[in-house]
């Protein structure tokens, strides 16, 4: 309450009383270029808690997944469930994610990603083709529609230079990669070409991954005005998927497959797998009007081709997802405000033919459902950014959502029929302040309503029974946070929230179903400090010392299921605390080492929190060596650790199991090397 009255006192007070060229770094916070909520600004003058990752971040750790890079920002959580199978969470939003990547939007050049039943592929991507991520945290509902998650900007590269990349690594436990990469074009056009290859073993029993894929980006100008650019995708990925563990199995055999029971058979019988081919393809194009005016628009459309023989059914689904964004952008400057205003819309269709059989031993077996999918999502949004006298800065913003889901069931289990959800429509406003009071010291606060309706998979479940009457969830986030740097080479940002949730959808038995679980209270803190300094010494060049931590108080409030209340309980399946500590280190201008430790502590593991897993700690380094060979052509080596000190623990933890099987072990010691170069082109 403490906290909610003071921005809201905040925010009030405010409405009566040099930008730094961007780098590639999230630890020198004020010298970073914000582009969330169409901010364009400094971070510093920007009222929004969200972390910022770059290649240079991304390049500190083993080069088959951003997920490191991803788990040093505070109040941010990526997990992998076995190799290729991920989870995203911030600021608590696991709780609805037995599997996958829901309750978080993201955006890939601009475009939704996420399809319009609320899921996200994250497992497409390659490494290699992000060039940033943006990652704002707490409801993005005022411009990006419905969530309470929080929202990811993902970008790809376009380098001015002319280049080719070739690239391989190997490792621990069969890893392989393969990537090769070209820049090309001139001042009109600009093309990106990326195609990896990626497979492994697996540390546990069944939990092989491939993955192919091909990127192109385009970047086009079409005049003094105008700019096209376009993005494609195709990806191919296998993996398998081993099943939870109980504690005694975990603590007995790891590195297990989950095994057969009295009445199913195991992971390795079912040959329990995900095999994923999608295309995504989108064009954006924008116009300036005037000094003035702008519009952005663009188009996206993507076909998935899904199968899954699981455990407990063989399930086939083919989807199709289509939409756009647009946005206009309205400048102004008076003689003491100015300002911008942005509005527009965003569209999204989509429809999924989804069947399930049973899986005999890995065959697809008889009929149990056969369904037909449909959603249709639209939203109406509305941006006012003032920057006021005595440097304050207001940012008042809104969205409409509406949405529509259809189900209809063709074949197998009855009910034989069709259904529809029309939910009603939800105005979702952010209010933001900042004061600037120098070049080193700023101050924010924010309040902002999040609306976040079922997604598909929730509301037609594993289970396959459909769930009409599942809740939207809606809160409100309070934020408070301070930002700077001292003596110049000491940055911080420190962020303090309060989000109150109502209607709060809950995974049980392992995701076969969803409920909504009353009010939970999420509070947290989340800070970042980092030291930087530049050494004149031939031998030391540089040296980095950087600091992140997640300090948190998450509770049900009024929830009870069952009978039972557990109501006080700490959320599931998020640990209170998480600490990043690295260090990065430049000798001689070419060699470095890049020294990572994270820490987590213990996280329930049901809802009744009566188990838990463990508290773990991890640490990792990266060492290279970076030159120029013959005709200045870049040329890397590096080598790797991960988990240095063989430490076991469960990372993707199957949250309200049935049969208690929890955990999903995490890879141990593991070692990896690689080689790029990186030819220029005339």
């Amino acid at each position: 309450m403490v906290l909610r009255l003071a921005i809201i006192s905040f925010c009030c007070t405010s409405l009566f009383a040099q930008e730094v060229p961007p780098k590639d770094s999230v630890r020198v916070l004020n010298e970073v270029i914000v582009n969330a909520y169409s901010y364009n600004h400094s971070l510093k003058e920007s009222p929004v808690a969200l972390g910022i990752i770059g290649a240079r971040e991304i390049a500190r750790f083993n080069p088959v997944s951003i997920l490191s890079a991803v788990n040093t920002i505070p109040g941010v959580r990526m997990e992998e469930r076995s190799p290729g199978s991920y989870r995203f969470s911030i600021r608590g939003s696991t709780l609805r994610s037995p599997f996958g990547v829901r309750n978080v939007k993201f955006y890939w050049n601009g475009l939704p990603l996420t399809d319009g039943g609320g899921n996200t592929y994250l497992n497409l991507l390659d490494v290699d083709a992000i060039a940033r991520a943006e990652i704002i945290k707490g409801p993005g509902a005022s411009l990006y529609g419905a969530g309470t998650g929080g929202v990811v900007l993902l970008t790809s590269p376009i380098n001015k230079q002319n280049q080719v990349q070739l690239a391989t690594s190997g490792g621990s436990f069969g890893l392989q990669r393969y990537q090769t990469s070209a820049f090309l074009g001139n001042s009109k056009a600009r093309v990106f070409v990326n195609y990896a290859h990626q497979q492994a073993e697996g540390y546990r029993q069944q939990t092989a991954m491939r993955r192919d894929v091909l990127n192109t980006q385009g970047e086009f100008s079409l005049g003094s005005k105008s700019t096209l650019q376009t993005t494609v995708f195709y990806t191919d990925i296998y993996y398998q998927t081993p099943g939870g563990l109980t504690l005694s199995q975990y603590n007995t055999d790891p590195r297990q497959a989950r095994p057969p029971s009295k009445t199913t058979a195991g992971a390795v019988q079912q040959q329990a797998a995900v095999r994923n081919k999608t295309i995504y393809g989108g064009a954006s194009y924008d116009y300036q009007w005037n000094d003035k005016w702008s519009t952005k628009a663009g188009l996206y459309y993507s076909y998935t081709d899904f199968t899954n023989p699981s455990i407990l059914n063989y399930e086939r689904r083919n989807e199709y997802n289509w939409g756009g964004r647009t946005t206009t952008q309205y400048e102004f400057e008076g003689n003491e405000v100015k300002g911008k205003l942005t509005f527009g819309l965003e569209f999204q269709n989509f429809f999924s033919p989804l069947t399930d059989y049973g899986n005999k031993l890995g065959v697809q077996d008889t009929l149990q459902t056969d369904d037909r999918l449909y959603s249709r999502f639209l939203i109406g949004f509305t941006q006012l950014e003032l920057e006021l006298p005595e440097k304050f800065f207001l940012t008042v913003g809104s969205s409409a959502n509406f949405l529509n889901y259809k189900f209809n069931r063709v074949g197998g289990i009855p009910p034989i029929g069709e259904q529809t959800r029309n939910f009603e429509p939800v105005v979702s406003p952010r209010i933001a302040v900042l004061k600037k009071f120098s070049e080193s010291l700023s101050l924010f606060a924010s309040a902002s309503k999040g609306f976040s309706p079922p997604s598909l998979a929730e509301v037609r479940p594993s289970s396959g029974v459909y769930n009409n009457s599942l809740a939207p969830e809606q809160g409100i986030s309070y934020e408070l946070g301070v930002r700077g740097s001292i003596f110049k080479n000491i940055s911080f940002d420190i962020v303090a929230y309060d989000f109150e949730l109502s209607q709060t959808i809950v995974s049980q038995n392992g995701g076969q179903y969803f409920i909504n679980a009353g009010n939970t209270s999420q509070k947290g803190l989340e800070t970042s400090l980092s030291w930087q300094q530049n050494f004149s010494s031939s031998i030391f060049s540089n040296l980095k010392i950087w600091t992140s931590g997640n300090f948190t108080k998450y509770r049900f409030v009024n929830y009870a299921h069952d009978g039972v209340s557990y109501s006080g309980n700490q959320i599931t399946g998020t640990p209170a605390n998480t600490v990043a500590i690295g260090a990065d280190i430049l000798l001689a201008k070419t060699f470095y080492c890049n020294l990572t430790t994270y820490s987590a502590g213990r996280i329930p593991l049901n809802d009744a929190n009566t188990d838990f897993a463990s508290a773990y700690f991890l640490a990792g380094a990266r060492i290279g060596y970076k030159n120029q060979i013959r005709n200045k052509t870049p040329l890397e080596f590096f080598a790797g650790v991960d988990n240095a000190f063989d430490q076991r623990y469960s990372l993707g933890n199957d949250i309200n199991a049935v049969g208690s099987r929890y955990y999903n072990v995490a890879t141990a010691r593991n070692f990896y090397f690689g080689l790029k170069i990186t030819p220029k082109l005339n």
